[in-house]
């Protein structure tokens, strides 16, 4: 049994949340990087289970050691923009925009737009893949509106505009255990933290 955990990621605010979340289970926990793969896997899925399969595999298939390799897709949904920009979230505007303009350009595409008519999620799903060939895919959302500002410092990507009224502030306002208890990737993260539980 390995007690090895690879991330299918570069991102180093993923990688922080990843390692919170497992950080009590028996796994040594390491980027592909770190674990010595640096092939880009391309994204040719049409939905974000197909692309966080992608990744895991074709990291997995680079690995000189056993290894569980754990891939996410995710991304955020805006009902106003026919959800967009979704599975492009990432290269939503350009492969290298920042997000910063990325955010910037979303608030001007629903200026004027009520609330009620903001409504947004991210959704994320989690890959898993076995030495064995096992996979596991697990699915989890959070909802929410488009704020009308750039608000917070804590988060990343798109999180700085993605207002939770619950909570009243931003994703990237809320501290790193509020955020990691809601997110779509702290519930996929923890279904798959099941799954290793449990073998």
């Amino acid at each position: 049994m390995t007690n090895k955990i690879i991330v299918a990621t570069g991102n180093a605010g993923k990688m922080k949340e990843v390692k919170e979340i497992l950080a009590d289970l028996d796994y040594e926990i390491m980027s592909m990087k770190e674990a010595g793969v640096f092939e880009d896997v391309d994204e040719t899925g049409t939905t974000f289970e197909e692309n966080a399969v992608l990744k895991a595999k074709g990291v997995a298939k680079h690995l000189s050691e056993d290894a569980i390799v754990i891939a996410d897709d995710s991304g955020l949904e805006i009902d106003y923009l026919n959800g967009e920009p979704g599975i492009y979230s990432a290269r939503y505007l350009g492969h290298d925009t920042s997000y910063d303009y990325k955010n910037s350009e979303i608030l001007k595409k629903l200026d004027g737009v009520k609330d009620e008519d903001r409504a947004a999620r991210f959704v994320c799903a989690i890959a898993a893949v076995f030495p064995d060939g096992r996979e596991v895919v697990k699915r989890a959302t959070i909802e929410g509106i488009i704020g009308h500002e750039i608000a917070g410092e804590n988060g990343f990507g798109y999180d700085p505009i993605f207002f939770v009224p619950e909570y009243g502030c931003t994703t990237a306002e809320l501290s790193a255990d509020q955020k990691n208890a809601i997110s779509h990737r702290g519930k996929a993260l923890r279904a798959i933290r099941e799954e290793l539980i449990n073998g």
